[in-house]
């Protein structure tokens, strides 16, 4: 009956919202309440694995790292300076932890936990991240990316290293964040509240059923793409943050975006349909962030030329 379909569906969905709302934590970097259910040893446990399969996958595509024995110089000088970058920004991550906790923020410093891992993958792909617990990957095909962008990729696109530790820093920042968790944790929820619904559609007429179901997936997909963008966006104000404490160059992350938005010719689905926000919007974001980053790159590292 109506009455009682409907029943369920009210006391199911009740019933997440006191789950949601149980589990909810302090985000130190917006002040925000956010819901997780996946503690940082349990994320950093999936991500040590996840890391340690996926190096085993690349077998002789890790440089110089991960057990392999391939190590020319070249190699020996890319590996070196990807590493030089991931510990500066460490060193920052943690003295960035400190400071938010002396402001008052009540979490769980992660930083001087993590088992920070630098590795560099010979591929195209212009890709690099960060998992939980400080496992860092850059694929070479960023390389003339960040570097000289000159469609090739030599050991004269590391001599200049901003954009790539803009880069390396966004994807740090999103491990700092807890993002793949709360990810997880959401896309749980949604699963949840779609099979609430779906058992109090037990004795609708399916076609309608099947519309509602198909509903409830479209609404639950947006919900999780803009809780995605958000994220991103979260990821470059931390990394940025992370850049300038460790005197890197800030002024380099709008170009950055605005190449990374080059690639593919430019085709890009509508930002609303997309789990990342546009490229121009990114780099609009650091044009806006960027005096008080200038500000603070010069307090601490001296003169911006």
């Amino acid at each position: 009956m109506p009455g009682g379909r409907f029943g369920v569906i009210i006391i199911g969905l009740i019933g997440l919202a006191v789950y949601y709302f149980s589990n909810q934590q302090v985000n130190p970097y917006s002040g925000k309440k956010e819901f997780n259910t996946i503690s940082i040893e349990q994320a950093t446990k999936l991500g040590a694995q996840s890391y340690v399969q996926m190096l085993r996958q690349e077998g002789g595509n890790v440089i110089c790292g991960g057990g392999t024995s391939s190590c020319d110089g070249a190699g020996r000088e890319v590996y070196e300076t990807v590493n030089e970058i991931g510990e500066r920004l460490r060193i920052a991550a943690i003295e960035m932890e400190r400071d938010y906790l002396q402001a008052g923020y009540d979490f769980q410093l992660v930083a001087t936990e993590f088992d920070w891992t630098f590795n560099v993958i010979q591929s195209e792909q212009p890709n690099a991240f960060c998992l939980p617990g400080g496992y860092v990957a850059v694929y070479t095909g960023i390389l003339d990316i960040t570097g000289n962008y000159d469609k090739r990729v030599t050991l004269d696109d590391i001599s200049d290293v901003d954009k790539l530790a803009v880069v390396m820093g966004h994807e740090i920042g999103h491990a700092l964040a807890h993002h793949g968790a709360k990810r997880m944790s959401n896309a749980r929820l949604a699963q949840m509240g779609t099979l609430a619904v779906g058992v109090g559609l037990g004795d609708m007429d399916p076609g309608q059923a099947q519309m509602v179901r198909q509903a409830m997936g479209m609404a639950a997909q947006g919900g999780l793409m803009a809780f995605s963008r958000d994220h991103e966006t979260e990821a470059d104000k931390i990394g940025l943050e992370l850049l300038v404490r460790a005197c890197y160059d800030p002024r380099e992350a709008p170009e950055l975006w605005q190449r990374m938005g080059q690639i593919g010719g430019g085709q890009r689905p509508p930002e609303w349909l997309s789990t990342h926000p546009a490229s121009e919007t990114r780099a609009n974001n650091f044009r806006r962030w960027m005096p008080a980053a200038i500000e603070m790159y010069e307090q601490r590292c001296g003169r911006l030329s």
